[in-house]
């Protein structure tokens, strides 16, 4: 089940129409954590006919986020390859990856403030980053509009029937394999200890991009293992 998490929003107006644009897409679960407005009368007029999302958002604080399995970054500020935490996914490159997965899997697709967007802390903590291919020239969207996108993509790719339906491993032991991989990055030599953690957060992502099965993850432990 795909959450859609908005961070400190700071405008009645956009979670009216963010509530709006869920309903139309067919996903329910609005969480705010830390939000600097109130749903308001703007909200509702927003809103239209999708009270019911407004009525159930959760207000929540940054430990909340603990719960999901997978946590997706939203993000206009792109970075080079050699940038790891801002390497994105498209929204299609996304849908592609979810489509097939359990819905018991929690996915928090996580959206910045209205002005500064998610700090780099909090890039950095999630599995991975999605962003919208726009113009250089103007590449930052109103973040209703930039869910819009990618809750197409994911409605989209809902709509296509798949037997292969995949679990993958929880949060928990995401976790238990970067605690081997750290222990393995511990024991090697790198020439300074930024390319130490830069190894740590390649592995961190490459492993939330990839949405492991249990049996894929238990292969990489046993290897790590043998390693160590």
């Amino acid at each position: 089940m795909i959450s859609v998490v908005l961070i400190e929003p700071e405008t009645s107006g956009n979670l009216g129409a963010i509530a709006r644009i869920m309903a139309n897409f067919d996903f329910k679960e609005l969480i705010l954590i830390n939000p600097k407005c109130k749903i308001d009368e703007d909200a509702r007029n927003r809103a239209k006919h999708a009270q019911t999302i407004l009525d159930k958002a959760k207000i929540k604080e940054f430990d909340y986020l603990k719960k999901f399995d997978y946590k997706i970054a939203t993000t206009a500020k792109l970075g080079t390859d050699y940038n790891i935490p801002r390497c994105p996914l498209s929204p299609e490159e996304f849908a592609n990856k979810v489509c097939s997965l359990d819905k018991k899997t929690k996915l928090a697709l996580i959206i910045g403030r209205e002005g500064i967007g998610l700090t780099n802390e909090e890039i950095a903590d999630c599995d991975f980053t999605v962003s919208i291919p726009v113009s250089k020239t103007y590449p930052t969207l109103n973040i209703s509009h930039a869910l819009t996108v990618i809750l197409y993509e994911l409605f989209k790719k809902s709509g296509e029937k798949n037997t292969d339906v995949i679990t993958p491993i929880s949060a928990i032991e995401k976790k238990q394999l970067m605690k081997l991989f750290n222990k393995v990055f511990d024991k090697l030599e790198f020439a300074t200890p930024d390319k130490k953690e830069t190894q740590k957060t390649l592995w961190k992502k490459i492993i939330g991009k990839a949405f492991l099965t249990k049996r894929e993850s238990f292969a990489m432990m046993g290897f790590l293992k043998k390693l160590l």
